[in-house]
């Protein structure tokens, strides 16, 4: 009797715990060529200076690009995207990384640091997280949910802090979160990555301000993968080296302790001193170049 009821028990916990095909096939859904449309408004403000202060410009952007499978694991699956400008020039775009019921994660701060957290294993139970990564495969944010089929229609919804994106702290530094509602939903022609974001000032007491309010709406639309060739060739050609990349910062992460980062070293990023590294640049010399930016 006890025997059955241990072995009832465990398949009970292995449902439970089982994965729905249908993510993992929503989420490699989102690799192959695809046409973006970029598009972001500030429909909403709150300054303690209404006179002086200067919402975002709305901002309308297309772009061709190429999300590549890196890594595809039961529990994990991780998509690499690579934007095609001008006459086939190649841009090392960010990376996501989505890991079945995963309870180790990193939340940003505010000041170029994340804070190492676990959380209690039902909590993320039936879950995915997506880790999204920047071009220099820095953490940038995580978020944890389910995927939701129903009704026809395919998505996950999460709301998590991350740094400004590269189209605000290129013109601003007047607030230093964006809280993310990121929404991740199939459609009939690709995808659409639907945003609803709040800009915060956080102090360094932990005190905080929501300065304004962003919309995002950005589409996928998917093309024949031959009109990325040039950046499915890049990627073979770079590939080995941007894994030497990842295994440094896999290695951080590991650690499971807190992350600082210098933002620049010598007056420039990260993603500019691992561009001055050759291709077949070793190990040791891109883990020098990183621990540069990582402050003890």
């Amino acid at each position: 009797m006890k025997h059955q009821l241990l072995s009832l028990t465990l398949l009970f916990t292995m449902l439970v715990s089982a994965q729905n095909p249908k993510d993992a096939k929503a989420i490699q859904s989102m690799c192959g060529c695809y046409e973006i449309k970029f598009n972001f408004a500030e429909p909403f403000a709150y300054p303690k200076d209404s006179v002086a202060y200067k919402p975002s410009l709305v901002k309308h952007e297309t772009a061709l690009e190429w999300a590549e499978l890196i890594e595809d694991q039961p529990h994990k699956k991780s998509i690499q995207h690579l934007l095609i400008v001008g006459r086939g020039m190649i841009v090392k775009h960010w990376r996501q990384d989505w890991t079945f019921e995963n309870q180790r994660f990193y939340t940003y701060n505010g000041f170029n640091d994340w804070t190492f957290k676990t959380v209690p294993a039902q909590t993320v139970e039936g879950q995915w997280t997506q880790s999204v990564f920047e071009v220099d495969d820095k953490p940038r944010y995580t978020g944890s949910a389910s995927w939701i089929h129903v009704d026809g229609r395919d998505f996950w919804q999460n709301t998590t802090d991350a740094p400004l994106p590269r189209r605000e702290y290129t013109q601003r530094s007047d607030y230093n979160i964006t809280r993310r509602l990121n929404t991740v939903e199939l459609t009939p022609f690709g995808w659409v990555h639907n945003q609803d974001n709040d800009k915060i000032i956080k102090e360094e007491s932990g005190t905080s301000y929501v300065l304004a309010q962003e919309k995002g709406y950005n589409t996928y639309t998917k093309v024949d993968d031959s009109r990325c060739e040039a950046a499915q060739k890049w990627w073979k050609e770079h590939q080995d080296f941007w894994k030497k990349v990842r295994a440094k910062w896999d290695a951080e992460y590991a650690k499971n302790k807190d992350i600082k980062l210098r933002p620049e070293v010598d007056g420039k990023p990260l993603h500019v001193h691992l561009q001055a590294l050759k291709p077949d640049a070793k190990q040791e010399e891109i883990n020098t170049v990183i621990d540069r930016f990582i402050i003890s």
